[in-house]
């Protein structure tokens, strides 16, 4: 069958670094994701046991034709699976049946050395769901297509629960069912149970809805560019961010978009049109040989750096790869090597104002160590701004200020790892006038909160159900396959 051959496909791709597993199934064209997805997730599961079981039956000695990833997934598919039953199994179920006594022998002869009865008892204590099992799914209303109260009454009509805005991570945490809540700290930000998958929800493919994690919202929503302003976003793929920060300026001003990857690039384009963004120029270029002399940027006074990390923080990869090792010394002094060049090139932009660096990474090598230095590359010019005073995880103590970072974690804040540092210009540009420097900048978070007012609906306009129905037709289909909200070199 095709799913055997697609998930072993998958797994391959994993295992070399071209993609998370979520990323690579809906790249694939097999029909049936979920399905697929189930089977791959579950054979990485049980990837150690496979390994042990298959090398002690001694399946590739005898079928030399069978290649290693789609054995694992055949032997999940027999000893842990559905065991082919039914018919399935088209043309691999002869070779499997007469391997399938050994095989069976073997998964018990494991048990017994382990001490255990159960499948789910073979698996590695870290292989056990954890932590990042428990993050919430969190879904950013796209403004520049629809209004939160919008999106909530249309959730209501389709049978979920609105449980109001959230008062603590608790409520978070407690979710299930088919309720769901407004996050407490992003206005635009719908929270529903863990699990809950919305690929194929209308409001998706219509652009309405964004599904990025709410640490990924983070860096958009601190640099806080107002409309009209000229921002640079650096390490642009897959555009999730960049998405936010045009709906953020409301379609008003520009972003300058910048990424090496052609192919992220094209994937980035489908997503920037889906979700109505005008304001983004995409080019095909290496920032570092971005000049900050060229008079295209004389106006860029925001710049949001998330550049290629280790993705240690990574949600799919903690779910996808438990256990996985942390990054190795040479990779992190290498990505760390490029953060630090990418930060410093950004912060020589003359009329820059206000920089967001992020990461979805966990190690200090790559955040509080990279800020550091940029800041003693560059002494009395930039400030670190301490923002989000109640957010609970803040950066390591390693050098004075680190504090006014922020750390994230599915144990701490119930969201991807992840890193956020902001930048301030301490002096006034030679390129920018005083009256220009001295402007407020707008607060990082929410507007003061005023009585909300729903959206009047332009005339002609056609309610929030008709504008996706014409869309997307409500049976699903249509729209690019989702790109994850990180931009790790680790598999994105």
């Amino acid at each position: 069958m095709a799913v055997y051959a697609t998930a072993a496909a998958v797994l391959a791709g994993v295992e070399s670094r071209r993609g998370s597993i979520k990323s690579l199934v809906y790249a694939s064209s097999f029909q049936n994701v979920k399905q697929l997805y189930a089977l791959v997730c579950e054979t990485q599961r049980y990837s150690s046991v496979l390994d042990a079981v298959i090398a002690s039956a001694g399946l590739l000695r005898a079928e030399k034709k069978l290649r290693p990833h789609l054995a694992k997934v055949l032997v999940y598919e027999l000893l842990m699976g559905k065991g082919f039953k039914g018919g399935g199994g088209g043309r691999w179920k002869p070779l499997l049946d007469r391997h399938r006594a050994r095989l069976k022998a073997e998964l018990a002869r494991l048990k017994v050395h382990r001490g255990v009865s159960k499948n789910e008892d073979l698996l590695q204590v870290e292989s056990k769901p954890g932590p990042a099992s428990q993050v919430p799914r969190f879904v950013r209303v796209n403004t520049l297509k629809s209004c939160p109260d919008d999106a909530v009454d249309y959730f209501k009509r389709q049978g979920f629960s609105y449980q109001g805005r959230a008062s603590s991570l608790e409520d978070l945490r407690t979710l299930k069912g088919k309720c769901f809540l407004l996050d407490p700290l992003l206005p635009e930000l719908l929270v529903f149970p863990a699990q809950t998958d919305l690929h194929d929800h209308p409001l998706y493919q219509a652009g309405h809805l964004i599904l990025q994690d709410k640490a990924s919202c983070l860096p958009a929503t601190l640099l806080a560019p107002p409309p009209g302003s000229h921002v640079i976003d650096a390490c642009a793929a897959p555009g999730n961010k960049t998405s936010h920060l045009a709906a953020l300026l409301k379609n008003q001003g520009k972003i300058f978009a910048f990424d090496l990857d052609a192919g992220r690039l094209a994937a980035m384009a489908t997503l920037l049109a889906r979700a109505g963004v005008s304001c983004c120029e995409l080019a095909e270029r290496d920032f570092l040989a971005v000049s900050p002399s060229d008079q295209r940027y004389r106006q860029v006074q925001y710049i949001l750096l998330d550049p290629s990390c280790s993705g240690s923080g990574m949600l799919t990869r903690r779910l996808e790869e438990p256990g996985a090792d942390a990054p190795s010394k040479a990779r992190l002094q290498a990505l760390a090597g490029f953060q630090r060049r990418a930060l410093c090139h950004a912060l020589t932009f003359p009329s820059l104002q206000r920089l967001v660096y992020s990461t979805c990474s966990l190690c200090q090598e790559e955040n509080e160590d990279v800020v550091r230095d940029a800041l003693q590359q560059n002494p009395g010019t930039f400030r670190l701004v301490p923002v989000l005073p109640s957010w609970p995880h803040r950066g390591l103590s390693t050098f004075p200020g680190a504090e006014h970072c922020l750390r994230a974690s599915p144990e701490t804040t119930l969201t991807g790892g992840f890193f956020v540092a902001v930048f301030e210009r301490a002096e006034v540009p030679s390129s920018v006038s005083p009256a220009e420097a001295l402007a407020p900048d707008p607060a990082p978070g929410a507007a003061p909160r005023k009585k909300r007012r729903r959206r009047a609906a332009v005339p002609g306009t056609p309610p929030l159900e008709e504008q996706v129905r014409r869309a997307v037709p409500l049976g699903g289909g249509g729209g690019a396959a989702p790109w994850p909200s990180c931009r790790s070199a680790g598999g994105f």
